[in-house]
């Protein structure tokens, strides 16, 4: 089995080449394994609508019920539904197959243990084990419930749109569909759906909302159709992209100011975490609404731990990853999300794109992806945040931020890629270039000696 497929907040790869048949058996009974190590008995069992997904959903239950696990199968549905099953269940953990947004060649595994996803160090332990030849056994049982209709119930009882509503949906093909839109016409909105079947090839477009290419026909349809705004879901539903009535898309950053203002309306005082990548007027926003915000790593399952440090009532991430404690449960729910828009709407009859018109103008690059070997990337990282912090005021929770008083800059690593992320913003263009050629040619000398 290959080590590489042990990432930073899932197992994931190429199915059948990266990941074999006799790999997802092995899987299944290290997960059992690990679980047996933490007192976890019953789990969880969801997948999407990816080609190999019920393949991969037999051979992952052999390992897992041959290491003595209780499994609740709950079917094909989204990964929040996966979450929520494990309170709706009374379960102690979960499994969800899955590949996010990744193209229909991949596919993988998030693992729960108790309500939190395991990342990290705790990932590489199932690698670990896996190679141990120190597996448990035992004999274990399958039950198969529904999760879709629960979730619909509870959701719609706690949602409330105080005025009619039209826009548009694109599920990218993935497993939102189904779900938000019965949801969203139970209640009262008019949906004009776009790519809503699932359909495990995506035959339309990548389900990732956070490329705008991805976005083109529902840009589209918003502005033909005079809509208030129009919503997009990522493969398994956790990540959440919307744009306003000039098709102009609403990126993470911008979505947490618009939620976050909300909360602050009721919530004065409130914790709220974005992540590194995130624009600095999110925060001054925040804290001129009277809120504490707090800038944290990017991955979702570093967000949700942060969260149940701080008491947090809501955080995001640019990915368009939304995590309400406020009126939910904290965890990452695309569907969730675009239906707290939905009330929004509903509730204020001003064009979306004007509702943060009172934030200072800025310009920004989009996520830029440099390749660099794994090997190198976390000392490259290190470099540049040596030197920058010798001039300048830097946060370093997540790479290196350096901030002005009018643009910042940042690099950092890859969890998933060996590559280096960075993005900039300013108050005008030509100090957004300046800023991007400081921050680029400390990684250019960095990466130069290798």
């Amino acid at each position: 089995m290959q080590s590489n497929i042990f990432r930073e907040y899932d197992i994931r790869g190429l199915v059948d080449q990266e990941i074999s048949e006799q790999d997802v058996v092995l899987i299944g009974r290290a997960i059992g394994t690990y679980m047996e190590g933490r007192g976890i008995e019953r789990l969880t069992l969801g997948r999407d609508c990816r080609l190999s997904s019920d393949r991969y959903r037999e051979l992952l239950l052999e390992g897992l019920l041959a290491s003595g696990r209780q499994v609740v199968d709950v079917g094909v549905c989204p990964t929040p539904l996966l979450y929520y099953s494990v309170w709706h269940y009374e379960a102690q953990g979960g499994v969800m197959i899955t590949a996010s947004h990744n193209p229909p060649q991949y596919n993988g595994f998030k693992v729960l243990a108790g309500k939190s996803t395991i990342h990290g160090a705790e990932i590489k332990k199932l690698y670990g084990i896996s190679q141990s030849g120190n597996l448990v056994r035992g004999k274990g049982s399958l039950s198969q419930e529904e999760i879709v209709g629960p979730y619909l119930d509870y959701v719609a009882a706690n949602i409330h749109l105080q005025g009619p509503l039209k826009l548009a949906v694109d599920a990218g093909n993935g497993t939102a569909g189904p779900v938000a839109v019965p949801l969203m016409r139970r209640l009262g909105i008019e949906v004009l759906p776009l790519y809503c079947d699932m359909d495990g090839r995506f035959p339309n477009h990548d389900p990732d909302p956070t490329v705008p290419a991805n976005l083109v026909d529902l840009c589209r349809v918003v502005k033909e159709q005079g809509l208030r705004a129009g919503v997009a879901y990522d493969g398994d539903s956790d990540r959440v992209g919307a744009v306003d009535e000039r098709g102009e898309p609403l990126w993470g950053d911008m979505l947490l100011a618009i939620f976050a203002r909300s909360i602050l309306s009721d919530n004065p005082g409130a914790t709220f975490i974005g992540e590194v990548k995130c624009s600095k007027n999110l925060y001054d926003d925040i804290r001129n609404h009277g809120g504490l915000p707090i800038m944290w790593k990017a991955g979702h399952s570093l967000i949700k731990q942060k969260m149940a440090e701080t008491g947090a009532l809501l955080a995001g991430e640019m990915s368009g990853h939304m995590f309400f404690k406020h009126r939910w449960f904290g965890f990452d729910d695309a569907i969730y999300a675009s239906l707290r828009l939905c009330e929004l709407l509903s509730a204020n009859p001003a064009p979306l794109s004007s509702w943060l018109n009172d934030l200072p103008p800025v310009v920004s690059t989009p996520e830029i992806r440099v390749d660099c070997p794994d090997e190198i990337k976390f000392r490259v990282v290190s470099e540049v945040t040596a030197k920058l912090s010798r001039e300048f005021e830097v946060v370093d929770v997540d790479g290196v931020r350096v901030t002005f008083a009018d643009g910042w800059g940042l690099v950092r690593a890859s969890n998933t890629q060996p590559a280096l992320v960075m993005r900039f913003e300013a108050q005008s263009q030509a100090r957004l270039a300046e800023i991007q050629a400081l921050v680029e040619g400390a990684v250019k000398e960095a990466r130069d000696r290798g």
